[in-house]
């Protein structure tokens, strides 16, 4: 799909959730999209996690205080967003009404299988109201792996859309070079930098990524205070100290494909940055680099890809259609299969 030489406004939400409260958040997301709309953005961007929040107390309590964070988690996981469901169709509407693409951080839980699960995901839909997909992240960072499982390369995608090739990873992920590196070989040109982290060194990362991949660069963080805590939180008293207003000041920051900041950084506000894109500036600065094009050497190294899913459960369709399953023989059945399957739904490169 062609991208358009008429320049187009892009947005980051750099806001604070309503903690723990999933139907909230989408109601605050909703306006806060809206809002950005009205501005004239025509993609809109939140934060890793967004919904219904980000899980610092991973990096605060103990990991042997369970009678903290069992129910913690317990909160967590019945705010937490299933894809497809309710919260993405009201996404989806507000996407719609708003004639923008929206991309958005979320914590998902796993109603394939035991439904207890989470994964950290960033979801994309369209200006008509569609799910385009999904991505979940490959790999949480220290005591996120208490909280959210690995995602798998099946969720690995570049979407091709009218303002240009769209894609992105999710926080730490953007320290892993060749997913970084997939990104860019399948032709990403606005990438999506969704995090928790902040300060000079991603802030450096972020412009890094922007001139190595010659792309526009959407870093977002969420904003919070130790206010947007609710007190019925014990943990709060006891691992966030009265004197510390801010958890997370933000950072979000948008660059542009030489690495220069064109909105941001910014910091201990909630805030909704905006910038401009050139599509010429998408591809003008890759004659002198373009790392997965001519600056590449595929006849000395080689990037493989694995895209196939690895659901946590497969049933064989083995009974006889012609058998009713009151009357099949109450036998134990056999092992699953230890194959795998591919992951389903169109991907775009």
């Amino acid at each position: 799909m062609p991208t358009p030489d008429a320049p187009f406004k892009i947005a980051a939400v750099q806001a604070s959730p309503v903690f723990l409260d999933r139907e909230a958040t989408v109601e605050k997301a909703c306006r806060l999209i809206a809002e950005a709309a009205s501005q004239g953005a025509r993609l809109i961007v939140f934060p890793e996690s967004f919904i219904p929040t980000y899980p610092d107390w991973v990096w605060a309590v103990p990991p042997g205080r369970e009678r903290i964070l069992n129910p913690l988690y317990a909160d967590f996981l019945a705010n937490a967003v299933d894809v497809p469901g309710a919260s993405t169709e009201q996404l989806a509407q507000a996407a719609r009404k708003a004639g923008a693409y929206i991309v958005m951080g979320v914590t998902e839980r796993d109603t394939a299988a035991s439904g207890a699960t989470l994964y950290n995901t960033l979801l994309y839909f369209s200006p008509e109201g569609a799910l385009m997909g999904k991505h979940r992240k490959l790999v949480p960072t220290g005591g996120e792996r208490l909280i959210w499982a690995y995602g798998d390369g099946s969720t690995l995608e570049v979407y091709d859309t009218p303002l240009g090739k769209i894609g992105g990873l999710i926080c730490w992920e953007n320290y892993m070079p060749l997913a970084r590196y997939t990104m860019y070989a399948w032709g990403t040109q606005i990438y999506i930098a969704a995090t928790w982290d902040r300060g000079e060194t991603w802030l450096s990362t972020l412009r890094h990524i922007a001139k190595e991949g010659r792309v526009y660069v959407i870093g977002c963080c969420i904003a919070l205070r130790s206010a947007d805590i609710p007190d019925r939180l014990d943990y709060k008293e006891k691992f966030y100290p009265g004197s510390r207003e801010w958890i997370n000041e933000g950072d979000s920051a948008i660059v542009n494909p030489e690495g220069e900041f064109i909105a941001g950084p910014v910091r201990m506000k909630e805030e909704i940055l905006y910038a401009e894109v050139d599509p010429r500036q998408m591809r003008g600065p890759k004659w002198m680099l373009d790392v997965a094009g001519h600056y590449a050497r595929p006849d000395v190294f080689e990037l493989i890809v694995h895209r196939k899913a690895h659901p946590m459960i497969r049933v064989a369709e083995d009974r006889d259609p012609g058998i009713a399953s009151s009357s099949y023989p109450p036998h134990p059945k056999p092992p699953p299969s230890r194959g795998r399957r591919s992951g389903g739904g169109k991907r775009k490169k």
